[in-house]
């Protein structure tokens, strides 16, 4: 494709020449502008009076005075429910033709979060953006000649006589622009399989066939299609295959744990580019080389963003967000706070709050960093496994057997170059700690779509250590942290997992079976 590649690289030049002449405000209040304008007819829009909104020349401050801050479950249960049953113009006009499913919550498996056509260009423009800044890269036009490949979901959507819900890179991606579709990877008839196990078998059969150059999805499940590769056709590295890959574009999970693995699989480093696509928006990718540099919001790209600083004036304990918690706009962030992040998107979210928090690492190019989430997850690999879900599946497991369990944890580890989650759980009794296994992983399986894929692959094991119940009330007694306010983190990291296992080793007496 020499002719696509002198397209892309002569298209790249001429934008590295435009200069960038809208303030970020401005840019901010045109995108909350147009959202309120093309809503004011629907529901959402006459609840909230966005009628009056239009013709003020700054509504920033009304709008986030008179529409609340809302949570996934809050506005599934007071809007969103209604466009998933097809009823029209609710939150954004018109009817909602897909809905993403992401991770599981207590209540259903999986979340429905609406994808509209607006949003779907939203997806298309970001990703030619992300194309677009690897004008810093300084890239020859022959690499734009090489392909990209996405390991993504399928494109062969559920349908249930209303609307189509699946995940959303296959979402996103079956509805592709042709020319765009014309240099990726990998074929229709490969994306739809909704097997992973088959689409894998298929990626691997086919990629002698391709010259990637660019290959996009999530770290872990890039780290097995190459190592499958690499098997299958009996050579060193994945170069020996595709000699002209040099870029790896990822996202949903920290990179960090996977860099050295995918490395060593490689004849050359790879370049890492981040990006921060999530169900409800493509909201920023990495612009420069340097990872350390953050990724760039898209404020341009039919999104409002707000920022709540993440400290107990506006969370509880639990990270859920407090009535009345402050949100501020890009002009009044810095590169000192924790922020849980809100998103106004042209699919009918509205002062969402994502469940991420960020930090900004340069606040001037609107550069930002993922911190964590608002709620405790364990997400090594893609599972997205949260307290509510663990909570879920160890009360259901505890009703089966019959042990009253107080108190329990879960760690995240590297295993058999691959993860496994550690349960630590407290019990009034001795049980064999396989049948809890057992137990565990099913209920898992039923809460979490994400969770039950990550367990036929990249999440390979599930142990479990049961302990009496007291032994978490004297780790915490260890540290003086007995109180009322005290709890015992349900996922533990860094320094606290440390300080558990120093503790449990000095303790071995009290460990029923490991």
């Amino acid at each position: 494709m020499p002719i696509l590649g002198s397209i892309i690289k002569g298209a790249i030049n001429i934008r590295s020449r435009i200069p960038t002449l809208q303030s970020t405000y401005s840019q901010q209040l045109k995108q909350l502008k147009k959202l309120i304008e093309k809503s004011q007819d629907t529901s959402f829009g006459q609840e909230f009076n966005f009628s009056d909104m239009v013709l003020m020349s700054d509504p920033i401050e009304t709008f986030q005075k008179n529409v609340p801050i809302y949570d996934y479950q809050s506005i599934f249960d007071a809007w969103w429910h209604r466009a998933l049953k097809g009823e029209k113009d609710v939150c954004w006009p018109g009817k909602t033709k897909y809905f993403a499913l992401s991770s599981g919550t207590s209540e259903s498996s999986s979340k429905h979060i609406p994808v509209t056509k607006d949003f779907i260009k939203t997806v298309q423009k970001g990703t030619l953006k992300q194309i677009l800044s690897t004008r810093h890269f300084n890239f020859t036009k022959e690499q734009y000649e090489t392909e990209i490949l996405f390991v993504g979901g399928s494109t062969n959507l559920n349908y249930n006589g209303t609307n189509y819900s699946g995940d959303l890179s296959g979402i996103t991606t079956g509805t592709q622009p042709r020319w765009f579709q014309n240099f990726t990877l990998p074929s229709p008839e490969i994306r739809s399989i909704t097997n992973w196990e088959k689409k894998l078998e298929a990626i691997v059969l086919n990629a002698k066939d391709w010259n990637v150059g660019f290959i996009c999805g999530v770290p872990a499940w890039i780290q097995i299609v190459f190592e499958r590769i690499i098997k299958h056709y009996n050579v060193n590295n994945i170069h020996d295959i595709w000699p002209n890959l040099a870029v790896y574009v990822h996202g949903g999970v920290a990179i960090h744990p996977y860099k050295n693995s995918i490395n060593n699989l490689c004849a050359k480093p790879l370049i890492f580019l981040d990006t921060y696509m999530a169900s409800e928006g493509f909201i920023a990718y990495q612009e420069r080389p340097n990872e350390e540099q953050g990724m760039k919001l898209m404020t341009d790209n039919k999104m409002f963003f707000e920022f709540v600083p993440f400290t107990e004036d506006n969370f509880d304990s639990d990270g859920n967000i407090k009535p009345g918690a402050n949100a501020l706009t890009l002009m009044d962030v810095n590169e000192k706070t924790e922020y849980a992040l809100l998103i106004t998107n042209c699919s009918g979210a509205w002062r969402y709050l994502i469940g991420d928090t960020v930090k900004f690492t340069n606040v001037a190019r609107n550069e930002i960093i993922i911190t964590g989430r608002t709620k405790h997850f364990l997400s090594l690999c893609g599972e997205h496994l949260s307290v509510d879900n663990m909570n879920q599946a160890l009360k259901l497991t505890a009703q089966e057997l019959d042990i009253h369990s107080n108190e329990y944890c879960v760690v995240g580890q590297r295993y058999q170059g691959l993860f496994a989650h550690h349960w630590y759980i407290g019990s009034d009794k001795q049980i064999d700690n396989q049948i809890v296994k057992e137990k565990i992983d099913a209920h898992l399986k039923v809460l979490n779509d994400d969770y039950a894929v990550e367990r036929q692959h990249a999440l390979k094991e599930v142990l479990v250590t049961i302990l009496p119940n007291e032994t978490f009330i004297k780790f915490l007694a260890s540290k003086n942290k007995l109180g009322g306010q005290s709890k015992f983190p349900r996922v533990l990291k860094g320094k606290h997992l440390n300080e558990w296992q120093a503790f449990l080793e000095a303790h071995k007496k009290q460990v029923y079976s490991d």
